[in-house]
């Protein structure tokens, strides 16, 4: 990053940024040999709470669930809350074509009945997606009220060529599966390493039609993270 733009690491050291409290690398405890999968986000929350250092994992949000349906702090986040449902319709919980408030409920419901084998909370998710290898990454790890995230993103854009390399030449095991969410992270393609990764698109979630994503369907619907990992048959 210093040999690309040697003021960036200075300036940035010097500047007030999410996410905060030595988070920054949070995303690395994944350790590299159990990565299948690399999330690619855009970048941090815009709120101290809520920047974990972990792409959509929103630290100002527990409970997912309530009698309403989805929980209030998940519905404010608007990109894990499509997220949520769209976990719901490729799991069979939802049908596509109803998604609304009143179908949630439904599904709410049936998630905090006793012995549901729901998962309950935001890290019961984040749980279950770094149990099936996922490396939750942003393209821009910083967030800065006053800087926009694509000059973010184009500075950190040599660390994470370094990532995916280390993660290509893994002895024995073959490269993960590249999950690249809106613009800005799709922009890693311009990467050469990226060519030797499998790889799936998605608009970024804050979009409605994310929902309706039939390659996230797919790809998340065999995971059923929505579910207790002990309750899933063997």
């Amino acid at each position: 990053m210093h040999a690309v733009d040697p003021a960036y690491l200075s300036v940035l050291a010097n500047d007030n940024f999410l996410p905060s409290q030595g988070r920054l690398f949070a995303a690395f405890s994944q350790p590299l040999d159990e990565v299948r999968y690399v999330l690619v986000g855009e970048g941090p929350y815009p709120r101290e709470s809520s920047a974990t250092g972990v792409c959509f994992m929103d630290g100002a949000v527990n409970e997912l669930w309530s009698a309403q349906g989805l929980s209030k702090p998940v519905n404010r986040a608007t990109s894990l809350r499509n997220f949520v449902k769209m976990l719901m319709v490729a799991d069979g919980l939802l049908a596509p074509e109803s998604t609304g408030g009143e179908s949630v409920a439904v599904v709410s419901a049936q998630a905090m009945s006793p012995g549901s084998g729901f998962i309950q909370t935001l890290p019961d998710l984040q749980n279950n997606l770094t149990d099936h290898g996922f490396l939750l990454l942003n393209a821009a790890l910083v967030y800065r009220p006053d800087v926009p995230p694509v000059k973010d993103a184009k500075a950190w854009r040599p660390l994470l060529e370094v990532v995916l390399e280390a993660l290509a030449d893994r002895p024995g095991l073959p490269p993960p599966t590249l999950v690249l969410w809106g613009r800005i992270a799709q922009w890693l393609e311009d990467l050469p390493v990226v060519d030797r990764f499998p790889r799936l698109a998605a608009e970024h979630p804050y979009n409605l039609s994310f929902i309706q994503n039939r390659t996230m369907q797919d790809l998340f619907g065999p995971m059923h993270l929505l579910r207790a990992r002990r309750t899933l048959p063997k």
